[in-house]
């Protein structure tokens, strides 16, 4: 069930399947489709033992892929990620776990694990992934790609396996920025890059207790002065406080989700990691729901100002350069998790470092803007490079 490129493919389609399946029409863009969205006729396993084995082949389409068939999106076939989408580091026990194409022995980044490297190895135009804690971002930034996560509420998710509703998000990656351009095409008809662009740009400042390796500050401040953009700096505080709500409350909402599937298949072809993070978010007391709740009333309405005055936010992707494959992942979403909380729409574009394969630049913007985090992006693309 897996192709080549490390685990990448949980299934390839034929060329013989109807419209926008198979075999490439020259000038058409050939998509990959992480594999909890579903494709008519096709099991949608979420990346789960569990799931693969009650699933029956969907009887429709998901919203997003019935506009990618519309837009002559050509659908390769279903790409791995990380177990219902619940968690960081892409491994997978059940399908393998996705080369990095950028940094091989460390590990893709999750959960769209396979969108990315799909893209990154060449095998794919565009692929649709999901971002729900930073499940685009954080791959695009491991595999050095470009990733979207979509104002919440823009691409809808209707027949995506879901996670946290409350935050999930449907958003296309590709090697570049046009590339992911034309996966918003496909996935919203008639979206267009404006010519001109707001050249301002806020470096966010996010407080001390929110560290970052100097080599990927340095490096995302490098690939912004190349861009001479209209540079100012911001504080954002509370960030760290902000990440540790959303973690609970997207642990609560997957537990409210999927808990069922832990139930009937009594842990039976679910990983332990997947488990262990069930079980932890199912004993998060009262008090720490409220108080996460409290947080996040407060938060999001503060953020939603500062960026409608600053105009796009700065910041990287990662705060670490990514693990190797089997060490433990923690936190690994400390820089995206906070965003998906707010609702806004973010990038993660791969600049260069030095010494080290591109890091991640993200670009955080306006609700509904898109259009100029996509310009901003080719902008800063041209000028630093990879």
């Amino acid at each position: 069930m897996t192709g080549r490129g490390g685990a990448v493919w949980i299934e390839r389609f034929g060329a013989d399947e109807g419209p926008g399946a198979g075999a490439a029409v020259p000038g058409s863009p050939t998509v990959a489709v992480k594999d909890l969205v579903d494709v008519a006729g096709h099991v949608t396993t979420a990346g789960c033992r569990a799931v693969a084995e009650r699933a029956r082949p969907a009887v429709r389409d998901a919203s997003c892929i019935e506009r990618v068939r519309a837009g002559g999106g050509v659908l390769l076939g279903k790409v791995n990620l990380h177990e219902l989408a619940f968690g960081t580091s892409g491994e997978n026990p059940w399908y393998g776990t996705p080369e990095n194409p950028a940094d091989p022995g460390r590990i893709p980044g999750g959960s769209s694990s396979g969108s990315a490297v799909a893209v990154g190895t060449g095998e794919a135009d565009v692929a649709i992934g999901s971002d729900t804690g930073g499940s685009v971002r954080i791959p695009a930034a491991c595999c050095g790609v470009v990733g979207l996560k979509t104002t919440f509420g823009r691409i809808p998710v209707e027949g995506v396996w879901p996670l946290a509703p409350s935050y999930d998000t449907v958003g296309p990656l590709a090697a570049d920025v046009a590339g992911v351009v034309r996966g918003m095409g496909l996935l919203e008809p008639g979206f267009s890059v404006p010519e001109s662009v707001e050249l301002r740009v806020a470096r966010a400042r996010l407080g001390p207790d929110v560290e970052v390796d100097p080599v990927i500050d340095a490096a995302v401040d490098h690939a912004l002065e190349l861009a001479e953009l209209e540079l100012t700096g911001v504080d954002v505080p509370g960030w760290f406080a902000a990440w540790q709500a959303q973690q609970v409350l997207l642990g609560l909402e997957a537990v409210e989700t999927d808990g069922w599937l832990v139930g009937e298949s009594g842990g039976v072809g679910i990983a332990e990691g997947t488990l262990d993070r069930f079980r932890r978010s199912a004993a998060v007391s009262r008090e720490v729901v409220e108080n996460a709740q409290a947080v996040r009333d407060q938060w999001v309405p503060e953020v939603v100002a500062l960026v409608e005055r600053v105009g796009t936010v700065a910041l990287p992707t990662l705060a670490v350069r990514p693990p190797h494959v089997g060490e433990t992942v923690t936190g690994f979403n400390l820089l995206t998790a906070p965003v998906n909380l707010v609702g806004l729409p973010a990038l993660s574009l791969p600049v260069p470092a030095a010494g080290r394969p591109p890091v991640g630049l993200q670009l955080v913007g306006r609700a509904g803007s898109e259009e100029q985090l996509m310009a901003l992006a080719a902008r800063i693309e041209a000028a630093a490079g990879r």
